[in-house]
């Protein structure tokens, strides 16, 4: 097997639209990620996609944003703010992993510190599983806990949440109450859907702990990285923080954020068949395209001669995204990509009709309370993954909301 690597942004888009290269970044990660959404390819990803894009009728992100997310918002943010701060590692998989729960289709009938605390444990397992290709950490030793996770979470909170969902999918089918009164999530989708897909015990939990550790571990860190970068360019400069005020204008930085920090700094793909791939050239079956996607973000030739650092003013060519490749493109987009981004708005944009996306609203809240780092006390990298991820990020509130 042949490695080639692409770094150029044209490239990496191309490579991430054709149809002949499968997904291969997680193939390490099997013990959670295998035949998941994430993973599968052709006809098997198509069929899997279309049912549980079912989930997002119409206004769903809307729906979540405007009616879900604000009260999750204030209850997690609050003992943060009674504390006057705190790590924002923490406080981001505090919010995300109760809203990702919500979309998942995971019940926390308990609504405990203590329930959310064995859930955020468990997601992060997962994470660590599905991201196992960068792990610093023994594989065997990782492979074993995640094993474990997946079967605390299925036995603590999965099962319950399917059978909840069974009860209410056989009473639409009697007929005894409405189809629009079942959750919108992608468990109940997938149980509806259960003659279609025919899917295990195992694999219903590895499917729905994928939803789980994605949404929770890519928006957590996509927001500290944005809280970070927007810091460091408003500095000691007054006019920068008052233009911080501007909900519109703090997705956009929101959006340069993660332009500079994917989700995932690097797709991988592998050719099912002889095929020529534009910036590799021809390649037999089974090759490797590893597509550098933190670079390709950055390219001068895309996004101007700036492009590797934050300028939430940036004009993009026409057709590019403000996030550029962050969230993928083609068939493997991530699903949630209007959730956790929104739709960017254009200035003078009234707020009141924006949809601003998960990250952005956290980093707004934030923002509003006055969220900086501690200069005693320094935020710290993740050492057990190679990805530039935050380990702990502590930050206090210099703000009060009335």
């Amino acid at each position: 097997m042949q490695v080639h690597r692409l770094a150029d942004y044209r490239d990496c888009e191309a490579a991430l639209r054709n149809t002949g290269l499968r997904q291969a970044l997680y193939d390490a990660g099997e013990v959670i990620t295998k035949d998941t959404l994430l993973v599968l390819h052709g006809e098997a990803h198509q069929k899997r996609r279309e049912v549980e894009i079912r989930v997002f009728r119409r206004n769903f992100f809307k729906y979540y944003e405007k009616e879900v997310f604000p009260a999750t918002l204030e209850e997690t943010i609050a003992p943060f703010v009674a504390a006057g701060g705190g790590d924002l590692i923490e406080l981001g998989y505090r919010l995300t992993v109760n809203l990702t729960a919500d979309f998942a289709g995971v019940d926390r009938p308990a609504r405990t510190p203590e329930e959310t605390a064995q859930l955020i444990r468990l997601v992060k397992k997962m994470s660590e599983g599905a991201t196992m290709v960068h792990s610093t950490r023994d594989k065997d030793e990782l492979t074993a806990e995640v094993r474990e996770a997946l079967a605390e979470f299925d036995r603590d909170f999965l099962q319950a949440s399917i059978a909840r969902r069974e009860d209410l999918i056989a009473q639409v089918e009697r007929g005894e109450v409405e189809e629009d009164t079942l959750p919108r999530d992608v468990l109940t989708v997938i149980l509806k859907a259960q003659d279609e897909l025919q899917f295990t015990q195992a694999q219903r939990v590895r499917e729905i702990g994928f939803y789980m550790q994605a949404g929770s571990h890519s928006t957590a860190n996509s927001v500290v990285h944005a809280l970070e970068e927007i810091q460091t360019w408003a500095g000691e400069d007054q006019a920068r923080w008052k233009r911080l005020e501007d909900p519109v204008f703090v997705q956009h930085c929101v959006h340069e954020s993660l332009r500079l920090h994917p989700a995932s700094p690097e797709a991988w793909r592998k050719s099912v068949c002889p095929m020529s791939v534009q910036g590799a050239g021809d390649m037999p079956e089974g090759d490797r395209v590893e597509l550098d996607l933190f670079n390709a973000n950055r390219s001068e030739a895309i996004f101007g001669s700036d492009a590797g650092t934050f300028n939430p003013d940036r004009d993009v060519p026409v057709g590019v995204m403000r996030s550029g490749l962050a969230f993928g493109i083609g068939v493997h987009v991530c699903l949630g990509r209007e959730l956790d981004g929104g739709l960017v708005a254009k200035p003078g944009t009234d707020p009141a009709k924006a949809q601003f996306g998960i990250v952005p609203l956290i980093v707004i809240k934030l923002l509003e309370l006055g969220a900086r780092r501690l200069r005693d006390d320094p935020p710290t990298p993740d050492t057990k993954t190679k990805r530039p991820n935050w380990g702990r990020y502590p930050v206090k509130f210099t703000k009060e909301i009335a």
